[in-house]
């Protein structure tokens, strides 16, 4: 099987710090896949809320389902390690788009790269929906 490769853009709009967690560890004590991607949807959080988006709004059924999910590991997280993970929004289309992530230690070890693709759902008819030209606006931070 071919390796992942995962392209980096130039910049990441938004930037966040988690800490590894003793329950993120596995059997060969560092920070387990299951784990990274627990953070990765954190961070994936706190970056639609940097843009002023929500994975669910529960008043409208509008929001975000993931559509596929890639990582490259590149390094060991350990306990007491805090990561940074920087996140842009890029390949926008019609119906949505891709979230790039960085992570790396505070100290600047190389942990993984990551995407997933995320597409506008209407949770009340469960059916893709365009992306709103606002929110573009918003990913690409073109309005700031």
């Amino acid at each position: 099987m071919a390796r992942i490769k995962l392209v980096l853009p130039q910049s990441f709009s938004v930037a966040v710090e988690l800490p590894v967690r003793i329950t993120d560890l596995n059997y060969g004590n560092h920070l387990g896949n299951d784990a990274l991607v627990s953070l990765l949807h954190e961070a994936r959080v706190q970056f639609l809320r940097h843009v002023q988006l929500a994975e669910l709004d529960p008043a409208t059924g509008q929001g975000l389902i993931m559509a596929d999910l890639a990582v490259e590991y590149r390094g060991e997280g350990f306990y007491g390690d805090v990561l940074r993970v920087q996140m842009a929004a890029t390949e926008l289309h019609k119906y949505g788009f891709d979230v790039v992530y960085q992570v790396q230690t505070t100290a600047g070890r190389d942990i993984a790269r990551a995407k997933t693709g995320m597409l506008c759902f209407d949770y009340t008819t469960r059916k893709l929906r365009s992306l709103p030209a606002e929110v573009a606006t918003r990913l690409t931070g073109q309005g700031e």
